[in-house]
Parts: structure tokens; sequence; C-alpha cells
């Protein structure tokens, strides 16, 4: 696993326009284009990934678009779950069009057909499928089935500054596709026990991607989910920072009710109640994830 050094102070103009906890920005579709992007600026392909299920990916995956959008940060959210979750928490059900990730991986549909608006400005949205629920074995015998995602994403990425993938509960081939798409991956970890043993699965297939199909990918950090004050969650991240040091994100993102319940109203966190603890964890994630994005385009490893 590459160790990477915390960035101290860089980008640190553009992460103050970060929302502050009193509120946000202006959020609606409405009114004038979306500005163009900065000359010389580089979009960054996250990719948020874990074979565990229930460690709050999709919630990570669909806030910290959400709120680095907020901050005017064009951001597309790629669903590439066949729950579709990732949607249905922005107001999109799984099987509303025939334009979803989907037809960009088995029939070669241009990614930006498949592009959808949210209530957010700056944020747009490539839909799951229920088709996907089949796709690995349909892929399975697809020359360059690893590539097929990064051969749709690489065209349409420049649109944006942050394309974030939302991969499944597995670490099959749509995960590995969403790895091989990927500059860097974010590991959403639960403070529990059995946590430990699912971060080191995680590693090791990121480890087989670099080494196969994708040397450049970097582990962007690991970011502790769903974090309750108790003996065993703090002794669980207290064990997690002493091993893997300043690639655990310092923001923790804590159970809370307001998380839990944005996704019924088809919202993220932050058009739901933004004072709430969650939303606020997430725009702190937001600002390090872009002061670690500058720190990178810098040259710092």
């Amino acid at each position: 696993m590459e160790h990477r050094v915390r960035p101290e102070g860089h980008d640190a103009a553009r992460t103050a326009a970060l929302p502050a906890a009193t509120g946000v920005h202006d959020l609606s579709t409405t009114g004038g284009g979306l500005p163009p992007i900065e000359a010389g600026s580089m979009s960054r392909i996250l990719t948020i990934a874990n074979q565990k299920g229930g460690v709050g990916k999709t919630t990570t995956a669909v806030n910290l678009a959400a709120s680095l959008a907020s901050a005017e940060r064009r951001t597309l959210l790629v669903d590439v779950d066949p729950q579709g979750n990732a949607g249905s928490a922005l107001g999109v059900r799984r099987d509303d069009s025939d334009r979803s990730i989907y037809e960009v991986l088995l029939d070669g549909m241009p990614l930006a057909e498949a592009v959808r608006k949210t209530e957010l400005k700056f944020l747009d949205l490539v839909p799951a499928s229920q088709h996907l629920v089949g796709a690995e074995l349909e892929l399975a015998g697809v020359e360059g089935r690893e590539y097929r995602l990064k051969h749709a994403v690489d065209p349409i990425a420049s649109s944006y500054e942050y394309v974030v993938i939302d991969c499944p509960p597995s670490l099959g081939l749509l995960t590995v596709n969403g790895l091989v798409a990927a500059q860097g991956v974010m590991i959403p970890l639960q403070c529990e026990y059995y946590a430990l043993e699912g971060l080191a699965d995680v590693l090791k297939t990121i480890e087989l991607v670099r080494a196969s199909a994708n040397p450049g990918l970097v582990v962007d950090g690991i970011v502790l989910t769903m974090f309750s004050p108790n003996n065993l969650a703090n002794q669980v991240a207290e064990e997690i920072r002493k091993t893997f040091n300043d690639q655990v994100f310092q923001t923790v993102i804590p159970r809370n009710v307001k998380l839990s319940e944005a996704p019924s109203h088809g919202k993220p966190v932050l058009l739901y109640d933004v004072a709430s603890k969650g939303c606020q964890s997430y725009l702190e994630l937001a600002r390090e994830v872009t002061l670690r994005a500058g720190a990178i385009e810098g040259g710092v490893s």
C-alpha cells in the first residue's frame, strides 16, 4: 500500500469555498450555465470500494460527491452497483431510464449519453440498471473487459473536476472496472473487528490491479464510517491509524439518523439536513479530499 504524506495548506483557497457549517451555496439547477473548467485544471477519478457490505460505501459516494458539488466543483457520480442505491439517493430510480451504466459497459454507449442532471447544480449522475445484476457474466467473455469503464470515463473526465465511482460490495469484475478506471481509491471502513479482515482483501485486490492493469492507482485514503463512541470502535480506529498513519482521513463519519433518513427522500444529506452531524462530517471530508488532490497535482507523494 502506497504511503502518502498528508498535505498541509495545498489548494487552501479553493478548499475554503466548501460550505461552512452555517449553510451552503445556491444549489439549484436553475439559472445560468455551468462555468467551464479552469484552464489547466485536472480531473480526479475516485473509486469508492470495499467488498464488505453495510460499511457506508454508497453513503460516502453520494454525500462526498454532493459535498464537492456544493463547493461548485463539477462532479460526476457513476453508479456501478447493481442495487442502484446511489441513484435512488439522488432521486433517480434504478430503472427510470434505458440510458444507464449497463448500456455504457455492454453496448458501448458513450458515457455522456447516460449522464443525468440532479438537484445539485454541479452534480451529474450516471445511474445503474437492474441489468447490471448479470453484467459480470456478460462481460466475462468480452475482450478487454476490465477496461470497459476506463474507456468510457476517460473521454468525459475532463469535463469534471471529480468523477466518483460507486462500486458494488464485492471484488468482482464491476469493482475491478472501477479500480482500473480510477486514479485513486477511497476505502470506507466501519470501526468493527471484522472490518479489518475485509480491509486486507480489498488492499490485496488493489495491489493486483496496480500490478496488472493500472500501475498509477493509489489509495487516496481510508475513511472511518458509522462511528459510535464506544471502546471497541475507539480501539479499532486507533489500530487502523497506527497501521496506516496518514492514509486514514482525519474526518470520522459518525452514525447519524439523518444520514439514514436522507436516501428515503431521494436527497443527499446536505439537501435534507445541512446542520446534521452527518452532513457536516461529509463537508469536512470533502475539504480533506480536495487538499489531498491538490497535493497530488502538486507532486506530493
